[in-house]
């Protein structure tokens, strides 16, 4: 048996220097860093500074053979997370690859089918917020029917401000090109993940996203999406990277209550004493005024509310240390690979509905999905060379 799993980390920027640091530190358990592969040539020298023990390759396929390694993290553009799982997963390696799992689903799907092929290696993508007790916790009461079943999504996650010079980093930033969108792929992808996780998926998208809105882009940093979940429940939600005053605000309307989730640090559960549409057939308009006026309302809901700290860096140690646990004795995945479709599925209908103007259908038809993107690819193409 495998006494510890030796990653390699392909990519050595911000997300990938901070895996290694926390495996070097001992922070996760049965893992240790077998390689570290990067094309720039000033991460090599940073390397051997920090980490003189551990070969480091400029061709991530020279490292997936070089036998030093079991298993790989992607921490690389989009655009190469399907390309590299598969390479991975060709040669037996175990794979763990960075969210989003791609820009569309089609390179996603051939990504899923390829690791079907090959069950016997571990497939994980990385939804460190599945980690997070606050929202296991809210994925438990949702499950479990504790307000009844939903009629209603809404969150609002604007947290994510990020001013001009954090685009103006480098070229391939915010483009369709080297990201394939903005915000719904890069910053969004983890709320996206557990809204689907939690809610399900919803069955059409309408939406009205803006590009270059508030920021010197190409891609959308301001959405608003109105879901519907094909059942009569329907949701709202909203994204942008330029409020600097930021809010996160996740409510789930239900017909037996509501859950309020505040800056994903308090859960507040409202539990009717019984089902709306029962109160609303039998409630006489006297109690009914108690609620409008403010009286007391403590034999119509019950309130709890539920506090969580958060460990910067503790949801990603236990994806790593739970994809380690799979590998080496079968540990349930909290985060399978193939779940992560389920988030770009999403977050290409909310882009498809925008471009096209009108309300989409899940699953959307892959191939005008690509058209309509590569035409935007051949529009920034165009505009950069007029420049």
């Amino acid at each position: 048996m495998m006494k510890k799993v030796r990653l390699g980390i392909i990519g050595f920027g911000a997300q990938g220097g901070t895996y290694a640091e926390f495996i070097s530190e001992g922070k996760v358990n049965n893992m240790e860093i077998g390689a570290i592969c990067d094309i720039d040539p000033a991460k090599k020298k940073l390397c051997a500074e920090k980490y003189p023990d551990v070969p480091f390759y400029d061709n991530y396929i020279d490292m997936l053979e070089s036998g030093h390694i079991d298993a790989v993290v992607t921490t690389v553009p989009h655009y190469l997370h399907p390309e590299m799982g598969i390479e991975a997963l060709k040669r037996d390696i175990h794979a763990l690859v960075e969210k989003p799992a791609g820009v569309y689903t089609k390179q996603v799907k051939e990504l899923n089918e390829f690791a079907a092929s090959k069950s016997e290696l571990t497939f994980a993508i990385f939804f460190n917020q599945r980690t997070n007790p606050l929202y296991q916790t809210l994925k438990e009461l949702i499950d479990k029917g504790e307000i009844g079943a939903i009629r209603r999504t809404n969150w609002i996650i604007t947290t994510w401000w990020r001013p001009q010079g954090y685009y103006d980093q480098s070229a391939w930033r915010a483009t369709w090109e080297g990201e394939g969108g903005g915000v719904l792929v890069n910053q969004a992808p983890h709320q996206i993940d557990l809204l689907q996780w939690i809610c399900g998926m919803p069955k059409k998208v309408y939406s009205n996203v803006k590009y270059g809105y508030q920021r010197n882009i190409a891609v959308e940093d301001e959405v608003t999406t109105l879901l519907d979940y094909g059942n009569g429940a329907t949701g709202v939600f909203i994204t942008a990277t330029h409020d600097v005053l930021g809010t996160d605000r996740f409510e789930i309307l239900g017909d037996k209550g509501k859950i309020i989730v505040e800056d994903s640090k308090k859960i507040t559960i409202k539990r009717l004493h019984k089902p709306e549409s029962e109160m609303s057939a039998s409630m006489s308009m006297q109690d009914v005024m108690k609620i409008f006026m403010g009286g007391d309302v403590s034999d119509i809901y019950t309130k709890e509310e539920l506090e969580f700290e958060s460990v910067w860096g503790a949801q990603h140690f236990a994806v790593l240390e739970n994809f380690a646990a799979n590998i080496i004795d079968g540990t349930p995945l909290i985060a399978p690979g193939s779940d992560g479709i389920h988030g770009v599925a999403l977050a290409n209908a909310i882009h498809l509905s925008s471009w096209l103007g009108k309300e989409v259908e899940l699953p959307i038809d892959e191939e005008v999905y690509l058209a309509e993107l590569n035409k935007k690819i051949a529009e920034e193409k165009s505009s950069l060379v007029q420049k």
